[in-house]
């Protein structure tokens, strides 16, 4: 791990500034809540903290953040793991899958929150100590009633600060002994912690965000934040403190909706005399008209992309240029392109659109890469199911290789072969193509032209390439276009309008079954 910036403070006019150095090799981490199934804007952080601790040779880890109990899903941290396999993201550390079953590996362990809650008490009766934290009895309802007093006395985003804090019910209004007593009670109370007015006389703190630039705070705006619940639990802000800290966490990305608590953690690290992490907060990710992603509009979970039949590698690759700009041309990066070029000075600060045509086009583009030989294993299930003949055709990885170019996803294989299996119905219509000048009328003398050419092509040369010239050659002699002989042609093996070339699917069906179909057609339409 490469050495953390040093946290303190210098004079800059009225504000402290706390500086950070480049490191060399980044420890980095990801932290799910597992309160449902994981967001494509969770992922997209998981993979840019891959990326930076890859590029730096560094350790990427994975820690649950538990500490919402109500809100904990069942099964929600399996399936995050899940995701990350299906991904390639293996952690070096942390929480992770072994033989599909959630274990922990690691020295800084453990990575549940919720099984570190004696821990996060002890820094918590440090903070006590050092009287930067304090007991607050106050119920909901009194805080309620002091956030309506406040925004009826002009202040629009009241919060729990050293403004309200001499009339609330904590240790400040009330003696130690009373506190004690009602602790002793049961009485249920959180610990608070005490936000500073001032830091030597400064009224600013500002940090050198890795995206954002320099932020900067005025102190005044900082809550006295609650560290600990009244159920013994830990809220984010004490907790990812604490083990960001203890974990040698170097470098913190987030969700730019975190942004606005940075001075809260930045001063828990002060307080407890710890050097900070970096952080760099991600912008959000977009509906197409600029709303924040949510699933009213479309899908957010990543799970819902792995049922739909997305590649990993497109989805990896589509979420990594969410924000990030590569400064080249460039759309399609392996992953190690991207553990190579990946940087957070091209991270934009401004939101980026969830753009699925992109996605779908990257999931083409993947779809091509894949080696024709594993594309043909890994459609022939799919195929077999519905045409069992599949599974005994010496054709087939000919056949796949006719719609690799133009597959999306894996289950439309079954309808994108379907017609070398079962001869498909074709209707006029379907023959008949304006763009194409193929008239209603000429169809019976076209077909013929095709029935006479096929017919002449010997079976010991019956390829695509001959196919095509003998083609040519009527085209040229009878003075027609190429679509006017190669779409009826086409349409009358596949009977779809978008399907494989003409000449190609003829090659694969061999010469007896496409004169079958031809001579089938002309009687339809004769």
């Amino acid at each position: 791990m490469g050495a953390s910036a040093p946290f303190f403070y210098f004079r800059l006019s009225s504000q402290y500034t706390i500086p950070h150095t480049p490191y060399s090799i980044m420890r980095t981490r990801f932290a799910p809540s597992p309160t449902g199934s994981l967001h494509v804007g969770n992922f997209r952080t998981a993979i840019y903290a891959y990326l930076l601790a890859k590029q730096s040779q560094g350790e990427f880890l994975v820690r649950v953040e538990d500490t919402d109990q109500k809100r904990e899903v069942p099964g929600a941290i399996e399936g995050m793991l899940n995701v990350l396999h299906w991904a390639g993201i293996t952690p070096d550390e942390g929480v992770m899958l072994e033989n599909g079953v959630p274990i922990e590996r690691g020295a800084y362990g453990p990575y549940r929150q919720s099984k570190r809650l004696a821990l996060y008490r002890r820094y918590v009766d440090q903070l006590l100590a050092a009287g930067h934290a304090y007991v607050a009895f106050d119920t909901p309802e009194e805080i309620d009633r002091m956030r309506k007093e406040e925004q009826q006395a002009g202040n629009p985003a009241p919060s729990y600060n050293a403004g309200v804090r001499m009339r609330m019910k904590n240790a400040h209004t009330i003696s130690a002994e009373e506190v004690r007593r009602r602790i002793e009670a049961g009485e249920p109370h959180v610990i608070r912690m005490q936000a500073p007015s001032d830091i030597d006389g400064a009224r600013v703190i500002s940090f050198d965000d890795d995206i954002r630039g320099t932020v900067a705070f005025p102190l005044h705006t900082v809550e006295d934040q609650i560290l600990l619940k009244s159920d013994g639990f830990p809220t984010y802000h004490l907790a990812h403190v604490v083990d960001d800290h203890l974990m040698k966490i170097d470098l913190v990305i987030r969700g730019e909706e975190w942004l606005s608590s940075l001075p809260k953690h930045l001063l828990l690290f002060r307080m407890f005399g710890w050097d900070s992490p970096r952080y760099a907060h991600v912008p959000l990710l977009l509906n197409a008209d600029r709303t924040k992603l949510s699933k009213r509009q479309g899908s957010v979970s990543v799970e819902e992309y792995v049922q739909k039949g997305y590649l990993p590698e497109a989805l990896f690759n589509f979420l990594a240029l969410l924000g990030w700009n590569p400064g080249t041309t460039q759309e399609v990066f392996s992953r190690s392109e991207l553990i190579a070029s990946f940087s957070l000075d091209r991270v934009q600060k401004a939101g980026a659109v969830f753009d699925l045509t992109k996605l779908d086009w990257l999931q083409g583009q993947w779809m091509r890469a894949i080696p024709a030989e594993e594309f043909a294993d890994r459609i022939l299930p799919l195929v077999a199911a519905r045409h069992p003949a599949a599974h005994t055709d010496s054709r087939f990885p000919q056949l796949a290789a006719l719609i690799q170019e133009r597959i999306t996803f894996f289950p439309e294989a079954p309808d994108m072969l379907g017609f070398f299996y079962e001869r498909p119905v074709v209707s006029v219509d379907l023959l008949a193509n304006a763009k194409q000048k193929v008239a209603k009328e000429e169809l019976p003398r076209l077909l013929a032209l095709m029935d006479a050419l096929l017919t002449a092509v010997p079976e010991s040369d019956w390829t695509a390439e001959r196919i095509l010239a003998d083609v040519r050659a009527t085209i040229e002699r009878e003075g027609l276009k190429l679509g006017q002989l190669l779409w009826p042609l086409r349409a009358l093996l596949t009977g779809r309008e978008y399907s494989p070339g003409a000449v190609e699917v003829a090659a694969a069906l061999g010469k007896e079954e496409t004169l079958g179909r031809v001579r089938v057609a002309r009687k339809h339409c004769g």
